[in-house]
C-alpha cells in the first residue's frame, strides 16, 4: 500500500494508580471501582457505568416473555436445583438417567438462582443476562487499556447491540458462557503481552478450561491463534515464553479435566448414562457428537450431517461467505465487512512497531480469534444453528473499537481517513442489504442507513483537513448509521419471547434456513424441524414453521410454509398449562424435537401419589420428557435422550425399574422410536412395543398414557 508512508507509534503502557505513601490510607475499592484511572478523562468511567446499565435494562427488558426457553436446559437446571448429584453430572431429571449432551458449566450458575430464588422464567435466564454484562465489561476493559475510553465504549455498544448477542444472553442454551469465557482469555492474552507475567496466561489457561466443561471443543477454537501471538509477541525470552504456554496448557487441562476424570472414573452403574454418546462415555461425545462429527456432519446418533462435499445440506450451506448469507447475515454480520477491513488496516498500521507491540498483539489475538472461529463455522459439515455466531461477537466488537480508534487518530493521514470512510461504507451498503432481505420491516431505515452511511465517509475522507467539531460530526453520524440496523434488529429481539431447540434474532423473516425457509431442526440443544407446532413444556406454544417447501433435510418438511423459524411465544407463562396436547405434537421427529403441551387434566394424573415413584413418567425425547417434568415439577425419565436414539434405558433396565416400581407412567409419543419414527430395532421402539403390549392404557383428553402398576386386561 503506498499511500502509507508512516506507522503509527506504540501508545505508552497504562499507567498503574500511584501507591499509597506510608502511613497513607489506601484508597477504597468502590472509589477506585468508580473514577477508573487518574489519566481518563472525567466522562470515561461514568459513560462505561452508562455502558453496562444500558446493557442491563435492554437485557433484562421483557426476559420473562420467554417462559422456559430451551425446556431442554430449563429441565436439567431444575433437576440441578433438587438433587446435588443431578446438579454435579448436569442430568435431566433428579432421578439421575440420563446427561444433557453437553458439560454441566452452563446449567450450574442457573441451578444455584433456582435454588435461591425458586424455579421461573426469570431464576432461570437471570445469570444469562448477567454473563452478558459480563461480557460487555471485559470487551471494553481490554480495548480500553490499549487504545483509549472511546474505543472501550464503542467495542462494548458494538457488543451490546449485536443481535445474535441480545438473543443468547437472554436465553439459556450454553453459548452465553462460552462466548463470556472467550473474551476473559482474550483479556488475559493481552495482559500477558503487556508485560509477559505468568499469571495472566495460566489465568487465561483456566477460562478456556472452564469452557470447556460449557461446550467442549469450542472452546479450542481459538487456541492456534492466541498460543502463536504470545510465543511471538511475548515481551521475555524464547525459552519463558514456552514455559509458560506449557504452565497454561496444564492450567487448561486442570480446570477443564477435573469434570471429565471424575465422570469417566466414576462406575457407570451409580451415575446418570451420558446423554448424547452411543457407549456411555464422556470422551466419545466430545471427541465424535460434539467433536469431529460437528466439523465432518458423521455425529452418530444425530438426526443427519451437513453439507459435506456438496457444501449443501441439512445444516445450510458451507462456504466462504456463510457468514453473509440469508440464514446467518441479520444475525451477526452487520459489522463484519468493515471489522475486517479495520483488521487489515489495524496490522498494516502497526507493522514496523516492535516485536512486542501490545497494539498489534491486540489485533492479532482478537482478530485472530475472530477469523478462525469465522472459518470454521463457515466450513462446518455437520449441525450449526444461527446463534452458534454469538460467539464471534466479542471478537468482533473489538477489532471495531481498536480498529476506528486508532484510524481517527491517524486521520490526518490520507490513508487512515480514506480506510475508515471505507470501513463506513461497507457497513452502510452492507446494512441496506441485510434490511433490504426483510422489505417489510422498517423500510425506510436501509435509506437512512445508506445514505447516513455515505454522508459520513465523505465528511471522514477529508476528516483531517476540516476542523474536529466537523470531523466529529461525520464520524458520530457513521457510528449511528452503521449501529442503526442492528441496534433495529435487536430491540424486536427483545420485544419478543424465545423458545424451544433453536431460535434465531431479528424480525420474521430475518433468518433463513437452507437459503429459502425458517428455523429447522437440529440435534441436542438446538433444532426443532421446519413446518412444526413448537409446544413448550412452559405451557406456551411456539409456532415454528420453516423450510422451503423441498422436503427435509434442506430446511422443513415437505409442503410446509415458508415461515420465519422465530421461536417466538404466543402467551403462556411458565407453569401454565394450556390446550390438550399431551404426548408428542403430532409425534414423530418434530415432537420429540418441540416438547408438548400438558393439559390440567394430564398434570393431576401425573402428580398423583408421585412421592411414591422415583419418575413420575417416562417419554421418549428429552424436550417432551422435559415438558411434563416441568409442568408438575416432578422426575419425568427421558428414554433415549435429546433425540431418542441413545441406547438408554435398554429394554432390560427399564423392565427392572418398573418392577421394583420406580415409574408410575409411559407417555404414549405416537411414534415407535426416536428420530428413526417407526424403527424396531432402538431401545425407544422395544420400550414402546413392550409397554403397549403389557399395561393399562390411560386417556385423558388427547394424551395417551400407560399405567406401568397395572397390567392390561386380557
Amino acid at each position: 500500500m503506498t499511500i502509507i508512508t508512516t506507522a503509527v507509534q506504540e501508545p505508552s503502557a497504562p499507567a498503574a494508580p500511584p501507591a499509597p505513601q506510608a502511613g497513607e490510607p489506601k484508597q477504597p475499592f468502590v472509589k477506585r471501582l468508580w473514577r477508573g484511572r487518574p489519566e481518563d478523562p472525567r466522562w470515561a468511567r461514568p459513560a462505561f457505568w452508562g455502558l453496562l446499565l444500558a446493557t442491563a435494562a435492554l437485557y433484562f427488558y421483557n426476559l420473562s416473555s420467554s417462559g422456559y426457553a430451551n425446556s431442554f436446559y430449563s429441565a436439567a437446571v431444575q433437576a440441578g436445583s433438587q438433587s446435588w448429584k443431578a446438579f454435579f453430572f448436569g442430568s435431566l431429571d433428579a432421578g439421575n438417567a440420563i446427561t444433557v449432551d453437553k458439560p454441566p458449566a452452563s446449567l450450574w450458575p442457573m441451578a444455584l438462582s433456582v435454588r435461591v430464588f425458586g424455579l421461573s422464567s426469570f431464576a432461570i435466564l437471570m445469570p444469562e443476562v448477567l454473563m452478558g454484562i459480563g461480557t460487555v465489561a471485559v470487551v471494553y476493559a481490554s480495548v480500553r487499556r490499549r487504545f483509549s475510553p472511546a474505543a472501550g465504549l464503542i467495542a462494548g455498544a458494538v457488543m451490546t447491540l449485536t443481535p445474535v448477542a441480545a438473543l443468547m444472553f437472554r436465553f439459556n442454551n450454553p453459548d452465553a458462557m462460552l462466548a463470556l469465557l472467550m473474551a476473559v482469555a482474550c483479556y488475559f492474552v493481552v495482559r500477558a503481552l503487556e508485560d509477559g507475567r505468568t499469571k495472566w496466561l495460566l489465568w487465561a489457561g483456566v477460562a478456556i478450561g472452564f469452557a470447556f466443561l460449557a461446550k467442549t471443543l469450542q472452546a479450542f477454537l481459538i487456541l492456534p491463534p492466541l498460543a502463536i501471538v504470545y510465543a511471538v509477541c511475548a515481551p521475555v525470552s524464547v525459552k519463558k515464553r514456552f514455559g509458560q504456554l506449557a504452565a497454561a496448557t496444564a492450567a487448561l487441562v486442570v480446570s477443564g479435566g477435573w469434570w471429565v476424570a471424575i465422570v469417566e472414573l466414576w462406575p457407570a452403574s451409580s451415575r446418570p448414562y451420558i446423554g448424547g454418546s452411543q457407549n456411555n462415555s464422556f470422551l466419545e461425545l466430545t471427541f465424535g457428537y460434539n467433536g469431529l462429527g460437528r466439523l465432518n456432519g458423521e455425529e452418530t446418533g444425530s438426526v443427519g450431517g451437513g453439507g459435506g462435499n456438496t457444501g449443501t445440506g441439512q445444516w445450510g450451506e458451507t462456504g466462504w461467505d456463510r457468514m453473509f448469507n440469508s440464514e446467518i447475515g441479520g444475525q451477526i454480520s452487520w459489522l463484519l465487512p468493515a471489522a475486517l477491513i479495520l483488521l487489515v488496516a489495524g496490522l498494516v498500521a502497526t507493522r514496523k512497531l516492535k516485536r512486542t507491540s501490545v497494539t498489534r498483539g491486540s489485533f492479532l489475538v482478537w482478530g485472530g480469534s475472530l477469523l478462525i472461529t469465522m472459518v470454521v463455522f463457515s466450513y462446518m459439515a455437520g449441525i450449526f444453528h444461527q446463534y452458534y455466531t454469538v460467539a464471534l461477537a466479542p471478537y468482533l466488537a473489538a477489532v471495531i473499537g481498536m480498529g476506528s480508534t486508532l484510524l481517527w487518530e491517524q486521520r490526518k493521514k490520507i490513508w487512515a481517513s480514506l480506510t475508515l470512510a471505507a470501513a463506513v461504507v461497507a457497513s452502510a451498503a452492507w446494512g441496506y442489504v441485510l434490511l433490504n432481505r426483510t422489505s417489510d420491516y422498517l423500510p425506510w431505515l436501509k435509506w437512512l442507513v445508506l445514505i447516513g452511511g455515505l454522508a459520513s465517509a465523505l465528511g471522514l475522507i477529508f476528516a483531517g483537513r476540516i476542523n474536529r467539531q466537523l470531523a466529529l460530526a461525520a464520524a458520530s453520524v457513521g457510528l449511528v448509521a452503521s449501529l442503526a440496523g442492528p441496534t433495529a434488529y435487536t430491540i424486536s429481539t427483545l420485544q419478543e419471547g424465545h423458545t424451544g431447540s433453536i431460535v434465531t434474532a431479528g424480525p420474521a423473516g430475518a433468518s433463513m434456513m437452507g437459503g429459502g425457509g425458517g428455523g429447522r431442526g437440529g440435534g441436542p440443544g438446538g433444532g426443532g424441524f421446519g413446518g412444526q407446532n413448537q409446544q413448550g413444556g412452559n405451557g406456551t406454544t411456539q409456532n415454528q414453521q420453516g423450510g422451503n417447501g423441498n422436503g427435509f433435510p434442506g430446511g422443513g418438511m415437505p409442503g410446509q410454509s415458508q415461515q420465519q423459524g422465530q421461536g417466538r411465544q404466543n402467551g403462556g407463562m411458565p407453569g401454565g398449562t394450556t390446550g390438550e396436547g399431551g404426548g408428542m405434537a403430532g409425534g414423530g421427529a418434530g415432537g420429540l424435537l418441540n416438547g408438548a403441551t400438558v393439559s390440567d387434566e394430564a398434570k393431576k394424573l401425573l402428580e398423583a401419589d408421585s412421592g411414591d415413584y422415583t419418575w413420575v413418567a417416562a417419554a421418549i425425547g428429552a424436550q417432551n420428557a422435559a415438558s411434563y417434568q416441568l409442568s408438575t415439577g416432578d422426575a419425568v425419565m427421558a428414554i433415549g435422550g435429546f433425540n431418542g436414539t441413545d441406547p438408554s434405558p435398554t429394554l432390560a433396565q427399564f423392565k427392572e425399574y418398573v418392577a421394583d416400581g420406580k415409574v408410575h407412567y409411559f407417555i404414549s409419543s405416537g411414534s415407535r422410536g426416536g428420530m428413526g419414527g417407526s424403527s424396531s430395532s432402538g431401545t425407544s421402539s422395544q420400550i414402546t412395543s413392550w409397554v403397549e403390549a403389557n399395561f393399562k392404557k390411560v386417556t385423558v383428553g388427547s394424551s395417551t398414557f400407560y399405567d406401568l402398576t397395572q397390567k392390561a386386561s386380557s
